[in-house]
């Protein structure tokens, strides 16, 4: 949010990437959509120049394309895609949880029970048919497994496995419907392994958790 008379350029940029990154994310702007620079400056309140920056950032996670002296379109939507961000989001997920369940702290359990307050709740109002709660459940279940590997100790790990996660998060955003009651026992079942810092079993979890989302996604038609 911009606070400040004299925030600098940089500042701006880096609201606007979050914004566009935000808006792919949800579906806002859909796969395979062009991004008009025009009409995308109006929208994001930014000059052409900087945009393109923005957007040149994008397609290093595949959430852009370039398309040569064309512009820019947003990534398509594929199955293939969809199959290997599970499998990363796994790797990336499970290791990140045996080095966290290792180094954890006092602290460190608090901020996962914290998490996961937060989360069950949004999940009984979302069960209750609250469809309004979706955005603040993403918010929460993202929280909720940071915390859980938040204790890895490696920036670029979690740098890497929030990249993952949202561009995996994209496809349940399309397919535009809460899992329901398996997604609640699974993260109530991973915050209690998490507390008994029972690795085996949380990676267990985790694997069924991810490949579950990835046959509700194909169910749900948004890929061939």
């Amino acid at each position: 949010m911009l606070k400040k008379t004299g925030e600098t350029a940089e500042t701006v940029s880096e609201v606007v990437f979050r914004q566009i990154r935000q808006d792919i994310i949800s579906g806002i702007l859909p796969p395979g959509s062009k991004i008009r620079l025009e009409q995308a400056r109006e929208r994001y309140s930014i000059s052409v120049s900087p945009l393109r920056e923005i957007l040149s950032r994008l397609t290093t996670e595949n959430l852009v394309v370039a398309e040569g002296q064309k512009g820019f379109e947003v990534s398509p939507a594929s199955r293939r895609e969809l199959l290997e961000l599970a499998d990363l989001r796994v790797v990336l997920e499970t290791h990140a949880l045996d080095l966290a369940f290792t180094a954890g702290d006092l602290e460190w359990e608090a901020s996962i029970v914290a998490a996961h307050h937060k989360l069950a709740a949004a999940e009984r109002r979302l069960l209750a048919g609250d469809a309004s709660r979706t955005i603040e459940w993403v918010r929460y279940d993202w929280e909720f497994h940071q915390a859980i590997v938040s204790a890895c100790n490696s920036a670029t790990l979690m740098a890497t496995l929030s990249s993952v996660f949202d561009r995996f998060l994209r496809y349940h955003m399309l397919a535009e419907s809460f899992r329901g009651k398996p997604v609640v026992e699974d993260h109530r079942a991973l915050f209690d392994f998490a507390l008994r810092r029972d690795a085996e079993q949380a990676k267990a979890v985790i694997r069924r958790h991810v490949h579950s989302g990835v046959e509700h996604i194909l169910k749900s038609g948004i890929v061939a």
